[in-house]
C-alpha cells in the first residue's frame, strides 16, 4: 500500500503535468508566498502550549467541544482546507484508514476545517469517515493557533477555474485557510506533539501520528 507521501505526490506529479501553464505559475507563486510567510514557525502553537478550548459544530449539526473530547482521552486534531482540495481528501481518508488502531489508544480524533457544516458534511459523506469532522467557519480557532494563511487575490479565479467557490463553501471571501496542521493535546489540554507545514502538499503520515501516541 502506497504511504500518504506517496499518494500526494502523485497528485502533485499529474497536476504539474496537466494544467495549464498559467495556472501552475499562479500556484507556484502562491506557494512561495506561503512558504515565507510561515519560514519561521515560532508564531504557531508550540510543544508544551495550552490547546484552545473550542465547542464547534460538527457535520451533524451538533457541537462538539475539546472538554467532552478531553473527558475520553488525548485528542488527535488535525487541520485541513476544504473537500476542494485533493490533498485534503487523501489525508481524510488516510487517517480513516488508521482510525481504529488510533481509538484503540484511547484517542479521539477530530478533523476541522473553515467550511460550512453543510460542506463539512458534504466531506464527511464523500470521504466515508468516521469520525467528526468540524466547522471552524472564520478561521477562529485556526487564528488562536498561528496557522492561517491567507492566499492572495491571484488565486481566486484559479480555483473559481477548477468549479472551487471558497466564499459559498466557507461563507465569506477572504480566500483565507488554514496551514496543514496537526496536534496531539493531552488530557490536560496541553499539546504533546505538532506538525505544522507551510506547503500545502504535505501532511502527517498518519504512522506518524501513531508513533507519536505510543511516545506518551
Amino acid at each position: 500500500m502506497a504511504t500518504l507521501a506517496e499518494q500526494l505526490q502523485a497528485v502533485t506529479t499529474n497536476f504539474k503535468q496537466n494544467a495549464p501553464a498559467s495556472v501552475v505559475e499562479t500556484i507556484t507563486a502562491a506557494q512561495q508566498d506561503v512558504s515565507k510567510l510561515f519560514a519561521d514557525t515560532s508564531k504557531t502553537l508550540q510543544v508544551g502550549a495550552k490547546f484552545p478550548s473550542f465547542s464547534l459544530p460538527s457535520a451533524a449539526g451538533t457541537k462538539v467541544s475539546s472538554d467532552e473530547l478531553l473527558s475520553k482521552g488525548l485528542i488527535l486534531v488535525t487541520f485541513y482546507r476544504g473537500n476542494w482540495c485533493p490533498f485534503c481528501n487523501l489525508a481524510l481518508r488516510g487517517y480513516q484508514k488508521h482510525l481504529d488502531k488510533i481509538h484503540a489508544k484511547g484517542v479521539e480524533f477530530v478533523a476541522i476545517s473553515p467550511e460550512l457544516p453543510d460542506n463539512s458534511l458534504d466531506t464527511k459523506q464523500k470521504n466515508e469517515l468516521e469520525y467528526p469532522v468540524l466547522s471552524d467557519v472564520g478561521n477562529k480557532l485556526a487564528r488562536q493557533l498561528g496557522i492561517v494563511w491567507k492566499q492572495p487575490d491571484s488565486m481566486g479565479p484559479v480555483l473559481k477555474q477548477f468549479g472551487h467557490d471558497l466564499e459559498k463553501q466557507n461563507g465569506d471571501d477572504s480566500l483565507e485557510v488554514p496551514l496543514p496542521a496537526t496536534f496531539l493535546v493531552g488530557k490536560d489540554g496541553v499539546v504533546k506533539n505538532v506538525f505544522v507545514e507551510a506547503d500545502y502538499t504535505q501532511r502527517l503520515e498518519p504512522t506518524t501520528a501513531l508513533e507519536w501516541i505510543d511516545q506518551i
